[in-house]
């Protein structure tokens, strides 16, 4: 959507009583390089939505993205080496930088959604250290290397020229690197956890919120919502009456939003 879509729809919504609103950026292919450089651009199209947004609607709570993959011309979230390797350390620099400059330009929350190791406890510390200390974080605490994440990400134009992402994302079959993760990103500095996709992995939301009193989130993603609807306008589902269910599941799980 262009800005002014975007505003034409968040006023839309806001009048139903949805109080926040996630964004994510759709780079153009040719503003994509392998080092994702324009996810440094201070007056890029995020940070300008995210002004733009704030001044129309400074009541509203705003998040936004943190991530090198709808940057990078790979695909991948992180900076690579030349042999291929995603450097961690070398990524965690490039978000603060990001961070800092959605924070600057008025987000009330951040979401890194990249699977780095230590990022949240890297990005509080850049947020304080620069005066954003009321900025908060929703961190993908749990963000499992899923098949359901393409349709987002063809959307997104966002497709890997090599590899896959198990080397940063997590395991499907392991849980307990879920908990461990999320009492990591809680001791971090985390202000909500997340766990991503959320359907197929209400176990993880239910033992996650026994380990924690921080708000859990559930990130119900591209792949389930086409599922329902792809049987919807085959007549095999109602859309509604299943989203319903799908949602109140994810809240019995144990999910606050």
């Amino acid at each position: 959507m262009s800005l002014d879509l975007v505003m034409k729809a968040i006023g839309q919504y806001h009048l139903l009583g949805i109080q926040a609103f996630a964004l994510f950026p759709v780079i153009e292919k040719e503003n994509k390089c392998l080092k994702g450089l324009e996810a440094l651009n201070a007056e890029g199209m995020l940070p300008s939505a995210i002004l733009a947004i704030k001044k129309e609607f400074p009541e509203i709570c705003l998040i936004a993205d943190i991530a090198l993959d709808p940057f990078t011309s790979h695909g991948h979230d992180g900076v690579i080496s030349d042999n291929g390797r995603i450097l961690n350390d070398e990524t965690l620099k490039v978000l603060g930088q990001m961070a800092l400059i959605q924070a600057a330009a008025g987000v009330d929350v951040i979401a890194p959604s990249d699977m780095m190791d230590g990022r949240v406890g890297y990005l509080r510390r850049a947020l304080d250290t620069s005066g954003f200390t009321d900025t908060s974080i929703l961190s993908y605490s749990a963000k499992y290397a899923s098949a359901f994440y393409s349709p987002f990400r063809e959307a997104l134009g966002s497709s890997l020229s090599f590899g896959d992402k198990k080397t940063y994302q997590m395991d499907p079959a392991n849980s307990r690197e879920a908990i461990l993760e999320a009492l990591l990103d809680e001791e971090e500095g985390a202000d909500i956890l997340m766990i991503k996709p959320a359907s197929l992995y209400l176990d993880i939301i239910s033992k996650i919120r026994e380990a924690t009193n921080r708000p859990v989130a559930a990130y119900h993603v591209s792949g389930e919502y086409s599922m329902v609807m792809a049987a919807h306008e085959k007549g095999f589902l109602d859309a509604d009456i299943a989203f319903y269910e799908t949602l109140l599941s994810i809240k019995r799980a144990g999910a606050d939003m």
